[in-house]
């Protein structure tokens, strides 16, 4: 009697090094990123004392740095393919170590102006990077043949983790906000310099096309605009940045104020964000493997949705951390999925990603000042309940993101 033997399992694809090697190089640069974004965000409580401004002021001055991440977007996927990611990454990454400094000794020197001009440097190089960076990412997650744009956003928010201690850490021993972000801008500058060096040739990953003149980049820009998918795409985005944003910006200020915290555990509530963001982007990779975009997306959004009501309303100070670990993880994907799915085909992925970052970072434009104003009427803390009434519309966007058919 004979017996059927199967046949042996078919041994996965070797993955070249270079590849592997451009994944670190793009995990290392997401991380510095977040180190540098998160720096200063952890600084804002004594930026903001220093400076002497109402939450009303303080809001039209985080606008600085939203105006100049909106003044890089419409250009970065030109940038890009003009330049190749790495050059671009790392030029990009001069200008937000150079915002970071003058950010630094306008708050030493009282000055709105001075601290306004380095945060709108520091929103031009990340609003670049972060187009470049992505591209590069969504690339390398092809050639890999899983889901890992969501682990490179992980590393942002592990840098943005690191950014958070060391500002808590800063403020209880007292250290000077501007000997603290220059310190940290030449770390962020290094480490992306050495970083970019094992990004992918510009040929791989769909930048520096020799192919295309400039005439036809910018025609394909313009068609971007046009494809609706793209545009839901980046209303999706739009929320989701709206939602990480308003944490980022306010998170610590509106526990000093609403929960009667101090500067440094103000700065460790923004830690705990970032480290459920850490944590949702982690996971959050194998969920997407195995169930899809649009069950993934659907869920975490309905559970940003329900931290960020509880850690507007609760009365419990440790409930309200909770929420606010809740509201980290559910905010965790809309961001790193859009920029996936804007970046499904790779030769379009430069113009498409920069559409839906144009239209994303339109949260960090209106963000600021929307709940700086309301906070002044409500309250910092009772302001962010903007936060979950934005996010429960914002699931009529989720099937967007679905792969098209190829």
């Amino acid at each position: 009697m004979s017996r059927t033997v199967a046949p042996p399992a078919a041994p996965p694809p070797v993955v070249p090094r270079s590849v592997l090697a451009a994944r670190t190089g793009v995990a290392v640069v997401f991380a510095l990123n977040g180190l540098a974004v998160a720096t200063w965000f952890s600084r804002v409580p004594a930026a903001r004392d220093a400076l002497g401004l109402s939450a009303g002021r303080l809001g039209l001055l985080l606008l600085a740095m939203s105006v100049g991440a909106l003044l890089a977007m419409p250009t970065a996927g030109l940038v890009a393919q003009r330049l190749g990611a790495a050059r671009t990454v790392a030029l990009s990454t001069l200008v937000v170590a150079t915002g970071l400094t003058v950010t630094g000794i306008g708050a030493l020197a009282g000055s709105p102006v001075g601290v306004a001009v380095g945060l709108c440097a520091l929103g031009y190089g990340s609003g670049i990077c972060d187009v470049a960076m992505n591209v590069e990412g969504a690339a390398v997650e092809r050639r890999l043949g899983r889901t890992v744009m969501p682990r490179f956003h992980a590393a942002w928010s592990l840098g943005s983790v690191a950014g958070a201690g060391l500002g808590a850490g800063a403020a209880r021993l007292g250290v000077p906000v501007a000997a603290h972000l220059a310190a940290l801008a030449a770390v962020v500058l290094l480490g992306t310099l050495l970083a970019v060096r094992s990004f992918l040739p510009a040929a791989e990953s769909g930048t520096a096309s020799a192919s295309a003149a400039p005439a036809e980049r910018r025609r394909e820009l313009l068609a971007a605009w046009r494809e609706p998918r793209t545009l839901l795409i980046g209303l999706l985005v739009l929320v989701a940045a709206f939602a990480e944003g308003s944490a980022n910006d306010w998170l610590a200020v509106a526990f000093i104020d609403g929960h009667d915290l101090g500067e440094a555990a103000g700065a460790a509530v923004f830690g705990v964000f970032v480290v459920g963001m850490t944590l949702g982007r982690t996971a959050g990779t194998v969920a997407l493997d195995r169930w899809g975009r649009v069950p993934v997306l659907s869920a975490t959004i309905l559970l940003a949705t329900v931290g960020a009501g509880v850690a507007v309303l609760a009365g419990s100070g440790p409930v309200a951390i909770a929420g606010v670990a809740l509201w980290g993880i559910g905010a965790s994907l809309g961001f790193p999925v859009g920029m996936s799915a804007a970046a499904d085909d790779e030769r379009r992925a430069p113009a498409r990603v920069s559409v839906v970052a144009v239209i994303g970072y339109t949260a960090f434009l209106a963000g600021p000042p929307l709940l700086g104003l309301l906070g002044d009427r409500v309250g910092t803390l009772r302001a962010l309940l903007v936060v979950p009434l934005l996010l429960l519309p914002t699931l009529a966007l989720v099937p967007a993101t679905r792969p098209p058919a190829r």
